[in-house]
C-alpha cells in the first residue's frame, strides 16, 4: 500500500512567498540562514528588498510559517493582494506610537518616581517587544544578530539602573523599524509598479459579442476586444481594428505606436481612441511583461561581488562585535581602573554601535534601484553582476543588421537613364513589384507610395525567385532585377556600374533594348546609432567595432559613417565568436550588442551580452544578459552611466556606514556617546544608505 504522507515528503516543490513587514536587513539574512537550516529545506533565498522568499523544498512549510512568526513576520503567497503589507506597516507604526507617547507620559510624570517608572517600563516593552521576540528566535538557534545586542543594551541599561536610557533606545528602535518599514516597503511598491495597471478582467468575444471573464481564464487562441482607454490584458495578434497603443510598460518608449491587422500587442499596453480585435497568443504567464518580471525579480537575487563579500563579512563581525563589546569594559577596568558601572555602559554603547544594518544594506539597495530605474525604460538586466560589469567595459561590439541598421532595406536612390522621370521608374517598378512578397518589393512599393506614383495593371508576369522580373506594361515588356538578371538577357548593363558605390543593392528596370533606371536599396542606418556611438566614446569606452555577416563593401561604408575604429564583415555565427574572443583577450571586458539570435554565440561569450529588441522575443530575453526591449541604442550610453552611478552609490554608503561607526566607536572609546546617541547613529546610517540608494529609482540622464 502507498503511503501518501511519505510520497508528498519525497515530493520536490518550489513555492514564492511574501514575507509581511520585513523591515531589518540584518534579521532578513539571520532569517534566510534559519529558514535553509529547517529540514527539508532544499534551497532557500530571501530577499531584504523585494520582501519575497524563493523556496525549494520536500514536506510542507509548516516549520517556515513558524521560524518567521518567532522573528515577528508573517508569509503570504506572493500572488495575493497587498492587503497584509499594509496591516505589517500599521502595527509597526503604531508600536513606535505607543512607546512615543509612554515616552512623553513618563516626562510628564517624572515628579513621581513611581509612575514615572512604569511609563518606561512600558515603553521599553511595546517598544522592544518585536526586538525581544527576534532575539529570543536568533538565541534559540544560536545566532548573533542585531536583535540580541539591542536585546542585550536594553538589559543591561536596565541593570545598571539607566531606565531612561534604555526606554528612550526602545522608542528609538521602535521608531527607526517603523521608518525603515516604510521606506523598505515604498521601495517595493515601486518595483512593482510596472504591473499595476495590467486589468484582471478581460473581454473575451464569444460569437462576436464579448463578456467579461478573469484573465487568467483566456486560453491561447481566443478573441479579446480592447476598448479605447483600456490596458491590453493579453499578447496577442490584432485581427481587426487600428489604433495608437502606449507600450511604456514594455519597452519604456512613452510615444504610441500604430496598431493595425497583423500587428503584435503587449499585455500592460495601454489602447488609446481606436478599439481592437485581439487573437491571445498565450496565457498571462506566458506574457512578455510577465516575462520580464519574472526576470526582473530573479536579478534581484543575484548579488554583486561587494554584496557577497559584505555578506561574508557580516556573519564574522556582529559576533566578533559582540565579543569585543564584552572584552571592552573588563579590559577598561583592569588597565585603567574606575567604576564597573561606568564601562558596563561604554560597552552597552557599543554593542548598539556594532549593528550591521547599513552595511548589510549598502549594495543591495543601490542594485534594485537601478535595477527598476532600467526596466522603466525598457532595459531588462539579468542581475547586478551584469549591471556592474556593462559599466566596466573597454571595448563595445556591434552586430550591423537590426542593430546599427533598421534591419530591413529602404530605397536611398532612384537614378534615370532615359527621358522617363524619377517618379515614372519607381511607378513602373511598383508595377512589377505587386505581385511579389520580397522584402526588397515592399521597400519598392512604399516609395511609391511615398512619391504619389501611378501603379499600372501587369500582364503576362513571370518571376526568378531572387533574381528579377518580368511583364507588359500598357504594351511594353519590362524587365526589374538584379545587373546579373539583365545581362543574361542579352540587355547591356554597363552604365549601372557607377551606382551602388556604398554597397547598396541595385534593381535595375529596362526594356529588351536598354537600361531605362535603377533603385538603390540599404539597410538604413538607425537614427540614434551616430550619436550613441559618439556618447559611448565620451564615457570612456576605449574601442568600438562591427561583426557583421553582411556584405564587406556595405559594412565598410557603415564602419566610416559611424566612425566605429574596425569592422570584420562576411562572418559567420561561429566566425563572430571567434572574432570576440580575439577581442577579450586583447581589451579584458568586452561586450556584444546584437539582435539575440544570429549572435548567440558571441553574446554567450563576451562579458555582457546585450539583445536588441527583446520585446515579444522569449528567446532573446532567455539568452541575453542585458535585454533592450525598447530597441533603441540610446539606451547603451544611459546604461553605461546607470552602471557607474550604482558604483559610485555602492561605494558612497559603504564609506558613509564604516565612518559612522568609526565615529560612534571613538565616542565610546571617549566615554562621551550615550545609548540613545548610539541607536540613533545606527539608525540614522540605515536610512540615509537607504534614501541614498532610492535616488536612483529616478535616474533619467
Amino acid at each position: 500500500m502507498i503511503n501518501t504522507e511519505a510520497l508528498k515528503k519525497m515530493q520536490t516543490r518550489e513555492k514564492t512567498l511574501r514575507v509581511e513587514g520585513l523591515d531589518c536587513a540584518d534579521c532578513a539574512r539571520r532569517l534566510e540562514e534559519g529558514i535553509c537550516r529547517l529540514d527539508g529545506i532544499q534551497e532557500c533565498s530571501l530577499s531584504y528588498t523585494t520582501g519575497r522568499l524563493y523556496l525549494r523544498y520536500n514536506g510542507t512549510l509548516d516549520q517556515v510559517r513558524e521560524l518567521a512568526a518567532a522573528y515577528g513576520y508573517s508569509l503570504r503567497e506572493s500572488d495575493e493582494e497587498d492587503r497584509g503589507e499594509a496591516v505589517a506597516r500599521q502595527r509597526v507604526m503604531q508600536a513606535a506610537i505607543a512607546a512615543a507617547v509612554l515616552l512623553a507620559a513618563a516626562l510628564t510624570a517624572r515628579f513621581s518616581g513611581t509612575v514615572s517608572a512604569i511609563f518606561l517600563f512600558l515603553t521599553i516593552v511595546i517598544g522592544g517587544r518585536t526586538t525581544f521576540a527576534r532575539a529570543w528566535a536568533a538565541l534559540r538557534r544560536r545566532q548573533l544578530d542585531m536583535n540580541v545586542l539591542m536585546t542585550v543594551a536594553v538589559c543591561g541599561a536596565l541593570l545598571l539602573r539607566e531606565w531612561w536610557e534604555g526606554a528612550v533606545v526602545a522608542f528609538l528602535f521602535a521608531a527607526g523599524n517603523a521608518l525603515e518599514t516604510y521606506t523598505a516597503e515604498k521601495n517595493r511598491r515601486a518595483l512593482r509598479s510596472m504591473m499595476q495597471d495590467v486589468p484582471d478582467v478581460a473581454h473575451r468575444l464569444q460569437d462576436g459579442l464579448p463578456e467579461d471573464v478573469p484573465v487568467k481564464a483566456v486560453a491561447a487562441g481566443d478573441l479579446i476586444l480592447v476598448r479605447p482607454g483600456e490596458y491590453i490584458p493579453l499578447d496577442g495578434t490584432v485581427v481587426g481594428g487600428s489604433s495608437q497603443v502606449n507600450e511604456a510598460a514594455v519597452t519604456g518608449e512613452s510615444l504610441p505606436v500604430g496598431k493595425e491587422e497583423g500587428s503584435r500587442v503587449f499585455a500592460g499596453s495601454l489602447n488609446g481612441a481606436g478599439s481592437l480585435t485581439v487573437r491571445v497568443s498565450g496565457t498571462w504567464q506566458d506574457s512578455t511583461l510577465a516575462r520580464i518580471m519574472r526576470l526582473v525579480e530573479e536579478a534581484r537575487e543575484k548579488r554583486v561581488p561587494v554584496q557577497q563579500f559584505i555578506d561574508r563579512f557580516a556573519r564574522v563581525y556582529t559576533p566578533a562585535a559582540m565579543l569585543l563589546a564584552v572584552l571592552y569594559p573588563l579590559a577598561g577596568i583592569l588597565a585603567a581602573g574606575g567604576g564597573l558601572k561606568a564601562w558596563l555602559y561604554r560597552g552597552l554603547a557599543l554593542l548598539l554601535v556594532a549593528c550591521p544594518c547599513s552595511l548589510v544594506l549598502a549594495a543591495p539597495l543601490p542594485v534594485v534601484a537601478a535595477l527598476t530605474s532600467a526596466a522603466r525604460r525598457g532595459i531588462l538586466i539579468k542581475g547586478g553582476v551584469f549591471l556592474e560589469a556593462v559599466g566596466q567595459v573597454k571595448a563595445l561590439l556591434f552586430d550591423k543588421t537590426g542593430t546599427l541598421t533598421k534591419g530591413r532595406p529602404e530605397v536611398t536612390a532612384v537614378h534615370t537613364f532615359s527621358r522617363l522621370a524619377e517618379r515614372e521608374i519607381i511607378g513602373l517598378a511598383a508595377s512589377l513589384e505587386a505581385h511579389s512578397e520580397h522584402v526588397l518589393a515592399e521597400a519598392v512599393r512604399a516609395r511609391a507610395d511615398a512619391l504619389g506614383a501611378e501603379v499600372l495593371p501587369v500582364s503576362d508576369f513571370s518571376a526568378v525567385p531572387g533574381r528579377g522580373v518580368a511583364g507588359i506594361v500598357a504594351g511594353t515588356r519590362y524587365y526589374l532585377g538584379s545587373p546579373a538578371f539583365l545581362a543574361e538577357r542579352g540587355i547591356k548593363t554597363e552604365i549601372l556600374q557607377q551606382c551602388g558605390r556604398n554597397g547598396e543593392t541595385i534593381i535595375a528596370l529596362a526594356t529588351e533594348k536598354e537600361v531605362l533606371g535603377a533603385v538603390l536599396l540599404a539597410d538604413t542606418v538607425r537614427e540614434e546609432s551616430a550619436a550613441a556611438v559618439h556618447s559611448l566614446r565620451t564615457l570612456g569606452v576605449e574601442h568600438i567595432s562591427m561583426l557583421t555577416g553582411d556584405r564587406r563593401q556595405s559594412a565598410a561604408a557603415l564602419a566610416e559613417r559611424l566612425q566605429l575604429d574596425s569592422f570584420a564583415a562576411e562572418l559567420l555565427p561561429e566566425e563572430k565568436a571567434a572574432a570576440l574572443q580575439q577581442e577579450l583577450q586583447q581589451w579584458g571586458k568586452v561586450a556584444m550588442v546584437g539582435d539575440g539570435i544570429n549572435d548567440a554565440p558571441a553574446l554567450a561569450l563576451s562579458t555582457v551580452g546585450i539583445a536588441m529588441g527583446a520585446a515579444g522575443s522569449p528567446a532573446a530575453l532567455e539568452t541575453a544578459d542585458i535585454a533592450l526591449l525598447n530597441d533603441n541604442l540610446a539606451s547603451l550610453p544611459y546604461l553605461l552611466r546607470l552602471s557607474r552611478k550604482t558604483a559610485a552609490a555602492i561605494r558612497q554608503n559603504i564609506t558613509l556606514s564604516l565612518l559612522l561607526k568609526l565615529l560612534a566607536i571613538l565616542l565610546v572609546l571617549s566615554g562621551r556617546l550615550t545609548l540613545w546617541l548610539a541607536i540613533t547613529a545606527d539608525m540614522g546610517a540605515s536610512l540615509l544608505v537607504t534614501l541614498n540608494s532610492m535616488r536612483l529609482l529616478s535616474y533619467r540622464s
